[in-house]
């Protein structure tokens, strides 16, 4: 679960019309290269009215049925998007999931756009060989081990930010960055593609916010006394600026917090939501509201997985 830090990613400027329609015009600050283009994002409300499709600050929530597909992927593929995937697959996470989160990426990750995958291991000759649709390819970065949790999260902020600087900003568009320990089941599309992307929390999305465990501790830089969602760090992207300009500063608060003895949570208000179908843990049961799962949570043996 996740906690972005403020005023980091802009909002995109949603309007609702009369038919409860959102179209967004969405142009990013531009910044070297690999920019996204200005395009229209058209969003259906009223066909879910069973459940929350937008925020306060007029963001939409993505569930199925508020969208046409094929309009979103025509639409990404005329401005000619792209898209880096990155995943950490370290220790034992390597053998136990990676070459089930690569296979099912490839069948329903962003197909039809070309997507470079970014593997960061400990040891890169175990990644399992794949095989690529045309304009997908894979990159296997070799990364070093952490056991505190509070490190790897640390570490894969700035190693995120370092791969976009020397090489994901000078030919992708986009950036979604994924836990290992996932597996694709269904589409997810270029209807979530964003400039700033959160993904509501399985287990919370349904609770009163007074249940929410956000960072109350005043030292922190993520100290917060409510919020307005509570969401998953298992998913979360963007375009490359507003995931590179998140990382550096979740960086820099992590370790300011790790100087005053404090654990730092994150927080921001993303201009896309993605809904817990898009990541769903089957072990909650059934959800009338979750008509179809498009991530899932893998099984996890946290005995097996521990890494010495």
């Amino acid at each position: 679960w996740v906690q972005f830090p403020p005023k980091v990613l802009s909002v995109w400027s949603l309007h609702v019309l009369p038919v409860s329609v959102w179209v967004s015009s969405h142009r990013p600050k531009t910044c070297r290269s690999s920019v996204a283009p200005p395009y229209v994002a058209i969003y259906y409300a009223m066909s879910r009215a069973d459940v929350q499709t937008n925020t306060s600050w007029n963001a939409p929530i993505i569930w199925d049925g508020m969208f046409d597909p094929d309009v979103f992927d025509q639409r990404h593929k005329q401005d000619q998007s792209t898209v880096a995937l990155t995943v950490f697959a370290v220790g034992r996470y390597l053998d136990a999931y990676l070459g089930t989160f690569l296979n099912s990426s490839e069948q329903y990750f962003m197909v039809g756009l070309p997507v470079t995958f970014y593997v960061f291991t400990d040891v890169p000759e175990k990644v399992p060989n794949m095989k690529l649709a045309p304009q997908r390819s894979l990159k296997v970065i070799k990364v070093e081990r952490h056991s505190r949790w509070q490190d790897i999260s640390m570490m894969r902020m700035k190693t995120i930010s370092d791969i976009i600087e020397s090489d994901i900003r000078h030919h992708s568009t986009y950036v979604f960055c994924f836990d290992v320990d996932q597996v694709f089941t269904g589409r997810f599309g270029s209807e979530a593609l964003g400039e700033s992307v959160a993904l509501l929390h399985a287990h919370f999305y349904n609770l009163p916010k007074h249940r929410f465990t956000y960072d109350r501790n005043p030292k922190s830089k993520a100290y917060m006394e409510t919020g307005d969602f509570y969401y998953h760090a298992a998913v979360f992207g963007g375009t490359w600026q507003s995931v590179k300009a998140m990382a550096d500063a979740c960086y820099q608060s992590i370790m300011e917090d790790k100087q005053n003895n404090v654990e730092y949570l994150w927080l921001h208000k993303p201009s896309r939501v993605l809904s817990p179908e898009y990541c769903w843990d089957r072990s909650i049961g059934y959800q009338k509201d979750i008509r179809v799962t498009r991530l899932i949570w893998a099984p996890k043996n946290s005995d097996t997985l521990r890494i010495s």
